[in-house]
Order: structure tokens, then sequence, then C-alpha cells
């Protein structure tokens, strides 16, 4: 298959000379080569199907970017097409120069001074991530990165409506397991995730004329991490710059629980706690606190709740009081030693195919009903 997915991938982009992004690219192989991959209509069937149901039709599309990332020329291109701005996130730039703020689905935007600030909202759910969630999120990035007015970014959790956290902050519950077990998430969600906005938090947004390891749109990012950081959370912090903790805070990777892989999270955590802790947290549930030894190898300063505001107004005095016209070229640099985008284009490769399996998988659904009670949770 290889031969005829690197065959079509270099006609639908004219020889790597048009970008597209993962679902445009697979709509599009979809109507010029029937079969390769689902067309549109199986996909609405499939997606009004609880998981247990679902045919498994979109594991083809896992299939089809396993082989394009495989590629190194064509893998490359298409990590950089996610990279690149949201048309979307361009047009609405003079919306926050107008009004220092947007709300988007999943995330809000603000200006504070010189920092944008990013805050992730699904107070339903915890903050979780899903399909809600998704674009707003990568939209709020990019305009964080793009708006000329600030130099600095932070990311944070905003209030959330459960019972026993209401109006409390929380960074984030990782994937909404609710939605995952009803069907409500499609196979793509993973892969324009951690190819498109986790993947800009730890790499800027890249330019069209220029390969991204050498010219990108880049600031320093630093996330502040109220309650928890579960799942997908938890892996975000692996491309954040710089962490803030309240001291009774924790993370985890329930990855075993949750029968998926847990983003990028195989490729960077062991680079942070080394390969042991970092097989403990992934295939044995472990749990860092925050303020433990563990949990320091991935925050970078620990305060008591109530001092995280006071601890980031701090750090942002400190970072922007001490001039910010090397933090892009610092970030490359670390970036060219530490997970070079070659790397990062191989182990994604490795995710579209292994994350397709585990995505329908009956162990999937038996997992969500054994340990989240998923059959009993409402919408």
């Amino acid at each position: 298959m290889q031969d005829s997915a690197l065959a079509v991938y270099a006609t639908l982009t004219e020889d790597r000379r048009r970008f597209l992004r993962v679902g445009e690219l697979c709509a599009a192989v979809a109507r010029a080569r029937p079969g390769l991959v689902p067309d549109a209509a199986t996909l609405a069937a499939e997606a009004a199907l609880p998981l247990r149901a679902k045919s498994g039709a979109e594991a083809a599309q896992g299939e089809f970017l396993h082989q394009v990332l495989a590629d190194p020329a064509a893998g490359a291109h298409l990590c950089h097409a996610m990279l690149l701005p949201r048309p979307d996130a361009v047009a609405r730039l003079p919306e926050l120069a107008r009004t220092g703020h947007i709300e988007l689905a999943g995330a809000r935007i603000e200006r504070q001074g010189r920092v944008s600030l990013v805050t992730m909202q699904n107070p339903r759910y915890l903050n979780a991530e899903d399909a809600t969630t998704l674009d707003g999120l990568e939209t709020a990035i990019d305009l964080a990165l793009l708006d000329p007015a600030t130099d600095l970014c932070v990311l944070r959790g905003g209030p959330v409506e459960h019972p026993k956290y209401r109006g409390q902050r929380l960074f984030g519950a990782g994937i909404n397991l609710t939605h995952l077990y009803q069907g409500r998430i499609p196979f793509l969600w993973y892969l324009v995730r951690d190819l498109g906005p986790v993947n800009k938090l730890y790499r800027g947004l890249a330019r069209p004329e220029s390969p991204p390891e050498q010219d990108s749109i880049e600031k320093p990012w630093i996330a502040v991490v109220d309650g928890f950081a579960i799942g997908g959370h938890c892996q975000i912090l692996l491309a954040i710059d710089l962490v803030i903790a309240a001291g009774d805070a924790f993370m985890t990777l329930p990855a075993r629980k949750e029968g998926i892989i847990p983003g990028a999270a195989n490729l960077r955590l062991p680079r942070q706690v080394g390969p042991r802790l970092a097989r403990q947290a992934i295939l044995a549930e472990r749990r860092f606190e925050c303020a433990s030894p563990e949990g320091r190898m991935l925050c970078d300063y620990v305060v008591p709740p109530a001092a995280l505001d006071a601890e980031l107004g701090r750090l942002v005095a400190q970072l922007t009081g001490s001039g910010m016209v090397s933090a892009a070229a610092n970030r490359r640099a670390l970036r060219i030693a530490e997970e070079p985008l070659d790397t990062f284009r191989r182990y994604m490769a490795v995710y579209a195919r292994e994350q397709a399996r585990c995505h329908f998988s009956p162990a999937l659904v038996a997992n969500l009903e054994t340990h989240w009670n998923a059959a009993q949770r409402g919408t």
C-alpha cells in the first residue's frame, strides 16, 4: 500500500507544493481513490454509532497516514502542513486586536499585558478534551502565537461545574471518556490533536516557505496546573516550556485503563522522568504528586494553591523583564538536541497505525465499561 499511498499524496499535494491538513487530506483521498480510505457517507454513518458498534472502517485512515508519515519527505511535508496557522485564526486576528479577547468552543484567549492567556474550557466534563474542544483550542493557540502585542503565552484550565469541584479551576481530565465510549470522538481526532495543537505548543507555528526547524513563529509557554493534569492534559505538560503547579495537584497517564496510546507521551515522558518511571506511568498507572521528587521532574515551580497567581506573576515579570529576543532561537536549539522533527515524524507514523488498532479494539470498550462505568453515564 505504501507506493499507492505515496503516489496519491504526491498527486493531491502537487508533489508537496500544496499543504493539506489531515482531515482535508483524507477527504481528498476518499474522492480521488475510492476504497483507499472511507468516504464521507461511510464516515457519517459511523459517526452515528457508539464505539462498540463501529465497523472499524476509519482504521484505513490510520494505515494510510502511517504510510505517508513513514516516508521522510511526505511525512515531513504533512507535519509541516499541520504546523501552519489555521486560516480561521488568521482571520480573527483583527478581532483579537480590537477586543483583547475571543471566546471559542473549548477555549478562551485574552491579552493580559504582554501575555496571551489561553484558558481551556469544557466545564461540564472537568475540562476534558473531545471533538467539541479541539478546533477551538488550536485556534486559541494559533492566535496566542500570532498576536504581535504579546511575548509570552500561558495555558491554564478554567473553572468547572462538577459538584465535587464546582467553581474550581482544573487543568484537565484528559480525553472525554464518555464521548469516546459513545462514539463521538472520530479516529482522526488523535492525529489532528498531536500533529496540530499539541505539536504547536512544542514547535510553534510553521511558515509555508520554510522548513519548521529553520524558521517558526514561537513564544515560550507557561502552564499553570490547578487540581490535576490527567491523561491528555499530562501529555500537554510535556510540550510546555515551564510548568507551575499547585502543591496539592497531581498528574497521571492512565493509558492502561483507557486502552489507548497516550499521544506523544511515550516519546516525551522518558526524557523527563527516565524510562523506568515512564513505563510505570504508562503501563502501571503510576501517579505523580506535583510536590513529590518525581513530580518535580515534570513541574518547574510547585507552590501552595493560593500562591499560584502570585507565582505566575513573578515568573511572567522575570521572563518579560529580561528580554525575549532569543526565546525562539533557544527553543529551536533545544529541540534539535531532544526531539528533531524527523524523530517526531517517525513516532507519529507508528502512532497512526497502532492507535487505530487500539481505538477499534473490543478491549477498549471493555476497559471503558470496567474502569469508567461508561455504559451508565449520560451524554
